[in-house]
């Protein structure tokens, strides 16, 4: 970490936590007046914990997070570690309320947690009733999925292997995939068929792409276009590869989709650089880019004209976007992506627009310090939605056709963290309501909606492929 970034995320919370003791034990200060605890959070604590107190409570407490632990830590403070303490400061009765706060977080923190186990197919939603019909299964960690004419699909593994799996469920191999490097997050990600696929028999691939440097072993997201004849890949080749290369093996991004244009949008994650690749088009990182089929760049793209920029940038200000789904009405290009400890996102991506990471976020850094304390800027566009806690969302769907009771139209967003499916309720371009689904079922990674109108889950870690059916 550079010495500047150091300071940033250490010294000054603790210079700025030294102000408030300083000011809290002056002879001359009064306490604090009765106020609400959220006000007295605002105030006090959010330069040190977060603006959203949920994040702060999602983390392990080795003090104890009970009420007397708590208010132990409000009057004693932790000095060493920058907190001041504050039995001075508040009233009884105002501590007593803030704790109580916090624990209303705790609370919060932990809603997405829960015992219950599948011990059935059958899913019984609010407006639907489904089974689970297992399609795919025999391996780790499947990590994508694309619907081929007659039932048939491709499934990767991040390990490496792209298969075909048959009408009758039988999954072949299919060979010429290229050498991913399968290290940390890293490995093969996205399939997508070409539009044009029962003419050309094209697809696309996305992997982390390993070389070797004078530096070491590095590697950055690429994407390639094949053609798919009798169990192997042809005329294989790269159309896109994200600069610069890094040594990190996470944040990749890696999901594609095509627009109603007809271009190909590809994510790529900031590969940990946060603040040295998202924020700037003179690199691919933390990025969603825009390419022709054969890797060319439109005319059209936002900064084809800026000196220095990388053609294929079509927005940026992104930290990890692993999902992405184009609405079935408007055409809009919508993607999740992952926040640090709090603040996942789903926004709709527009041309030359900056999302805003890491200058402004709704989360906290993973260690409990402030990454930024700003939640808006202007010039940088907020999320339609954040989870906070941190959800883990990945794959992402529109649903389109009646099978699913309510569900036309709705956004469906996996959860890595919690394994469950999250219904996002629409209202235009709003999300007004969520429901979850499918609790414990896995690590959702991966969500598709099949040209047969049926909704297709990938889970990981043992991997399957479900579909759901309705039942009537």
């Amino acid at each position: 970490m550079h010495y500047s970034s150091l300071c940033r995320f250490l010294i000054v919370p603790l210079l700025m936590s030294l102000v408030i003791f300083s000011a809290f034990h002056s002879t001359d200060h009064p306490m604090v007046t009765a106020e609400e605890p959220e006000m007295i959070w605002a105030k006090f604590c959010s330069g040190c914990h977060g603006v959203q107190m949920v994040a702060f409570t999602d983390r392990q407490w080795k003090n104890g997070n009970s009420d007397s632990a708590l208010l132990a830590s409000i009057n004693k403070g932790n000095v060493e570690k920058g907190m001041p303490p504050f039995a001075t400061a508040f009233s009884e009765p105002d501590k007593k309320a803030l704790v109580a706060y916090i624990q209303s977080g705790i609370k919060n923190a932990g809603k997405y947690i829960t015992e219950e186990k599948m011990t059935s197919n059958i899913v019984k939603t609010e407006n639907n009733t489904f089974r689970l019909d297992t399609l795919f299964s025999g391996i780790k960690n499947p990590w994508s999925m694309d619907l081929l004419p007659g039932g048939e699909m491709l499934v990767t593994d991040r390990a490496g292997k792209l298969f075909h799996v048959k009408a009758n469920m039988d999954k072949q191999e299919i060979s010429g995939v290229p050498e991913v490097r399968a290290a940390g997050q890293g490995g093969l990600f996205d399939i997508k068929i070409d539009p044009a696929y029962p003419t050309n028999s094209i697809i696309y691939l996305s992997y982390a792409k390993g070389v070797t440097s004078d530096s070491g072993a590095v590697n950055t997201t690429a994407v390639v276009r094949a053609r798919l004849e009798g169990g192997m890949l042809k005329d294989v080749k790269e159309i896109f590869e994200a600069k610069p290369y890094q040594k990190t093996e996470y944040h990749y991004g890696g999901r594609m989709e095509f627009g109603k244009d007809g271009y190909l949008y590809i994510t790529v994650g900031d590969r940990g650089k946060h603040f040295v690749t998202a924020q700037s088009v003179d690199n691919d990182g933390g990025k969603v880019h825009r390419i022709k089929t054969d890797g060319s760049i439109p005319a059209d793209n936002p900064f084809v004209k800026v000196t220095g920029a990388h053609k294929s940038v079509y927005s940026l200000g992104h930290r990890n976007p692993q999902g992405m789904a184009i609405h079935p009405v408007t055409g809009e290009i919508w993607t999740n992506e992952h926040g640090p400890r709090g603040g996942d996102e789903v926004n709709i991506v527009k041309a030359g627009k900056n999302y805003g990471w890491p200058v402004i976020t709704w989360g906290l850094n993973y260690d409990g310090t402030i990454l930024s304390k700003e939640t808006v800027k202007p010039g940088m566009e907020q999320p339609l939605l954040y989870w906070v806690p941190s959800i883990a969302p990945s794959g992402m769907a529109f649903v389109k056709g009646n099978k699913y009771k309510g569900w036309n139209n709705a956004l469906l967003v996996g959860s890595l963290r919690f394994k469950y499916l999250n219904v996002c309720y629409l209202q235009g371009s709003k999300i007004v309501k969520e429901e979850t689904v499918m609790n414990n079922v896995g690590r959702v990674r991966d969500v598709r909606m099949g040209p047969d109108g049926f909704v297709y889950v990938i889970v990981e870690d043992p991997g399957y492929v479900f579909r759901l059916a309705p039942m009537l």
